[in-house]
Parts: structure tokens; sequence; C-alpha cells
């Protein structure tokens, strides 16, 4: 088994938790408690953080980070597709669907982003109903809403 780091990231949100192995981001997800102290660490948890602290300032609308998110074909060709859809913007479940070719799998869909264990950074956020309203979230549905206010610039930050 590799080993895990992990970074811990407060935000006007909640804290956020960075998990990695040596190469590559596994896990970022909101917590409600987390031992500090469990896991050390590493070069690609520090630049995860600094990476979503400029996010959370305002500063930052694309990351560069490795991500390694396990899951199956179908739900890493639907990530793949969710870090298409351009910060401040929204997509339908349906629209993802059509962008994996799959127009049939929109409950599908919903599910693998659901799934999603890189929140943020594959911004399963962007995602909506496809009547405008905001549906499923993992980390909540006023994080998401938040995280949308933000990209609109309608959340005020540290600039």
């Amino acid at each position: 088994m590799k080993p895990v780091y992990q970074s811990l990231l407060p935000t006007p949100i909640g804290t956020v938790r960075i998990l990695a192995n040596d190469e590559a981001i596994t896990r970022i997800d909101f917590v409600e408690e987390a031992d500090a102290s469990a896991y050390a660490e590493n070069d690609v948890t520090r630049l995860a953080r600094q990476q979503l602290t400029d996010y959370f300032e305002g500063q930052r609308q694309t990351f560069d980070l490795p991500l390694a998110p396990s899951g199956t074909e179908f739900q890493q060709a639907c990530w793949q597709a969710l870090v298409q859809i351009p910060y401040g913007e929204t997509r339908y479940y349906a629209e993802q669907a059509r962008v994996i070719q799959r127009p049939s799998a929109v409950r599908a869909v919903g599910a693998a982003n659901g799934a999603n264990p890189i929140s943020i950074v594959v911004p399963c956020h962007r995602v909506i109903g496809k009547g405008g309203q905001l549906t499923g979230y993992a980390g909540g549905l006023d994080r998401k809403a938040w995280l949308l206010a933000l990209e609109r610039g309608a959340v005020a930050t540290g600039q």
C-alpha cells in the first residue's frame, strides 16, 4: 500500500482534507473533524493546499495538480468531463451525459458525480439540475451554493 499524506485547510465553508500518495492527490473532501497528526504532509498535499487557498481567496480559477482518483472507467469519464466545465459556469447532468457520449445515462452521471473523490478541483459543484436547481453535492447544498457564488464573484474574498 502506498503511503498516505494529508493536509488540512480551514476555509469559510469548513475544513478541507487533502489526501495524497507519493505522486498524486487521491482525495479532497470536507471533514467535520480530522486528526491533523494522523498523517504527515508531503509536497503534493502542500501544493494542493496552496492552490486551494488561492482558489478560496479568489486568486485561482484552474488547478495544476497531479490527480489519481480511484473509480470505474465510467466514473473516470464523468470526472474528466467535470474538469472541462469552465470556472464560473454550470452544466446540467444531461449536458454532461452528452459530453461523455452517453446521453441516456443522466442518472448514472449523477451517481458518478456523487462518488467524485476530489471535490472542488474536479468541480462536481458546477453541475446543476435541468431546471437550474441545486441538486446533490457530497459536501452539502449550502457548500455547493457558496462555491458557485464564489465563482460568480458574489462572495467577498481576501483580494
